[in-house]
């Protein structure tokens, strides 16, 4: 299960990054949740060559992370928003709700 959690949460920042087969691959086992056989099936190449694309991608994903680190900031960033937002949770005052207003915009944006 945390093995998906951290390569859905890194395929969503740097699947760009990665070939078009990578990410049909990826997507499709991860998300779609396809067998090894059945990718290979559709994509017409070997089972070991679906889960050899897969790996490679994978390690790019954490390669690219541990370089870029934007899915470390993400986290960072959404944390200190929900602190800010429980700040200011029970507050009445315009300036308050308009705070936290935009705190909830910001998260939804991040």
């Amino acid at each position: 299960m945390q093995k998906f959690l951290e390569v859905s949460f890194l395929y969503d920042f740097y699947q760009t990054l990665l070939t078009q087969k990578q990410r049909d691959l990826v997507a499709g086992y991860y998300f779609e949740d396809l067998s090894l056989s059945e990718l290979a099936s559709t994509y017409n190449i070997s089972r070991q060559s679906v889960f050899d694309t897969i790996k490679k991608a994978e390690l790019k994903l954490v390669d690219y992370e541990s370089k870029l680190q934007l899915w470390d900031k993400f986290k960072k960033q959404d944390s200190i928003l929900a602190q800010l937002q429980a700040a200011t949770a029970n507050s009445s005052n315009e300036e308050v709700v308009a705070i936290r207003d935009l705190i909830i915009k910001l998260r939804s944006e991040v």
